[in-house]
């Protein structure tokens, strides 16, 4: 082990996780975790695994200071579906935490700016607060490196999981139309993020895509289809019918499809890059296949009738 200390935010969190769990089995750095909860069963499972685990939380600027004693670097991810408007705050006190610390890298999941790329036409709150925070961080001159991290494959197995019709197929819905969609292993990105941080300066300023696949959204039903022997399909929603649909976070999401559809190019070159990083990154179809029995539980426990 090198000596040098790494702070991970969101560890007992999805992307977090990945994250520590990458660090860890490196050998190279020392691992701290950053929690609210310091005696949850996943903190517990992350001081087995070689970490160290302290209490914080984005709310208290003293917390993350003490936090970062004696790191070297930070990695920082935010969750707008936890904090939501709070976000922003949160993950300011985040980066004025990093500042005042003298970390020597800071990695931040963030996204880019929907506003600014859409010149105003798609408004995605959970994406462009991390533009922000991205934003303040570049302004303070920070040594950062920003990853911006693709749809994740998981999202199939929470969010938008294929659900039966009644005869016996499944589909899942959403305003992604024909075009592509890039996507990861959650955990994956924990494997870029550990070799951006062995790389060091020559990562400082850049913003690194992190995806594992890209295909359009039939292609993923068609994978899908094969490794589970159901028939699963996709099915375009229009925008404005998704945003109606009325759950919390609907036009939100509405919004990033469209987003996605009208104005994300081939994230081809990312994923290329995402492989050099991590050979280890995975294809949709390989996660799916070590993922297969829980993927199945999933259609099983959504074979209600309906196509949303």
């Amino acid at each position: 082990m090198s000596g040098k200390t790494i702070l991970v935010t969101g560890a007992t969190g999805s992307q977090g996780g990945g994250v520590a769990t990458h660090l860890l089995s490196s050998g190279r750095y020392a691992v701290r975790c950053l929690t609210r909860k310091p005696q949850s069963d996943r903190a517990a499972a992350l001081r087995r695994a070689g970490a160290e685990v302290v209490q914080g939380d984005f709310e208290d600027v003293p917390s993350l200071k003490a936090a970062m004693q004696g790191c070297y670097g930070v990695f920082g991810v935010t969750n707008y579906w936890e904090a939501f408007e709070r976000e922003y705050p949160q993950g300011k006190n985040l980066v004025d935490a990093v500042a005042a610390s003298g970390i020597e890298h800071f990695i931040f999941s963030s996204l880019p700016s929907v506003t600014k790329l859409t010149h105003g036409q798609l408004d995605v709150p959970h994406v462009e607060i991390k533009a922000r925070i991205e934003e303040y961080s570049r302004g303070l001159g920070l040594p950062a490196t920003y990853v911006h991290v693709a749809f994740y494959y998981e999202n199939f197995l929470t969010y938008f999981p294929p659900r039966r019709l009644e005869d016996g197929s499944f589909v899942f819905a959403f305003p992604q139309g024909d075009a592509p969609l890039a996507a990861v292993a959650v955990e994956d990105t924990g494997g870029v993020v550990a070799a951006l941080f062995d790389r060091g300066a020559e990562t400082m300023g850049r913003v690194v895509g992190v995806a594992g696949d890209e295909e359009p959204c039939q292609a993923y039903a068609a994978t899908m289809s094969r490794v589970t022997g159901q028939r699963i399909a996709y099915q375009h929603v229009p925008r404005e019918a998704f945003a109606a649909l009325g759950f919390p976070g609907a036009e939100d999401l509405a919004n990033m499809f469209e987003f996605f559809r009208r104005f994300v190019p081939s994230r081809r070159a990312e994923i290329e890059e995402s492989r050099m990083l991590y050979p280890g990154m995975r294809s949709f179809e390989t996660w799916l296949v070590e993922n297969r029995e829980r993927f199945r539980g999933v259609l099983s426990a959504n074979s209600g009738a309906g196509a949303a």
